[in-house]
């Protein structure tokens, strides 16, 4: 009997990954809008009751792509900064911008997914934070980690009409105990890079620069002497 389940729930894992592997498929052709269980059944050639079995709504299966994609980002960043020396905190910067990057232009239709328009009546689950935190979660830990070794730029005296930043608690988390203009300072960095990932795989960019590979660089080198 329990060779017989270990077998259904093989087969069970199986099908679950070609409906996923499937769904992708029809994100770069349909955008996660006119994703429909019934044409990845199709697709599949089962019936769509069958499909429902593994995800009883669209929802569900944007839920798992959404999660199967921020988890295979944060991979590649936490990958790519436990390549570099962990004192060497611009470089470890560097690095991890360049594996968004990467990760991003590889695949273009799960980053929109993740950081493109909303997808209409869709609200992302709880079960999305902790891995939609991943690739940041890295990037904060550089700075953290930079803050605490000495290793950060001296802080500068904030505008005069500048607020208090009220973070979200997830947020605070992240960066634990550094101070706020410590933060402000990290997450104008973070926002400038995926603003600039974003205006690339968006194409934004398209007929403004040739030379894109540079001028990233260039892009993540600036922000680190923000930082570090």
């Amino acid at each position: 009997m329990k060779a017989s389940q270990t077998a259904r729930e093989r087969a069970r894992a199986e099908l679950t990954s070609e409906i996923t592997r499937t769904a992708r498929r029809h994100l770069a052709t349909e955008g996660a809008a006119g994703l429909s269980l019934r044409a990845v059944a199709r697709d599949l050639g089962m019936a769509s009751s069958a499909v429902y079995r593994y995800f009883p709504s669209k929802d569900e299966l944007l839920t798992t792509l959404i999660i199967d994609s921020y988890n295979a980002l944060g991979r590649a960043v936490e990958e790519a900064d436990a390549a570099r020396d962990t004192s060497d905190f611009p470089g470890r910067w560097r690095a991890s911008c360049h594996a968004v990057r990467d990760w991003a232009l590889a695949h273009p239709h799960e980053y929109a997914l993740l950081f493109g328009s909303p997808v209409p009546d869709y609200r992302a689950p709880r079960d999305t934070v902790g891995p939609a935190s991943r690739s940041t979660a890295v990037l904060a830990r550089i700075v953290v980690e930079a803050h605490r070794a000495g290793a950060l730029r001296a802080a500068e005296r904030p505008h005069p009409d500048a607020g208090p930043l009220k973070l979200s608690p997830t947020v605070r988390e992240l960066f634990c105990d550094s101070p706020e203009e410590v933060v402000a300072r990290a997450l104008s960095a973070w926002t400038s890079l995926y603003g600039w990932i974003g205006f690339e795989v968006f194409g934004q960019l398209d007929g403004v620069l040739e030379g894109r590979e540079s001028a990233f660089s260039r892009h993540v080198a600036y922000l680190a002497d923000v930082l570090f």
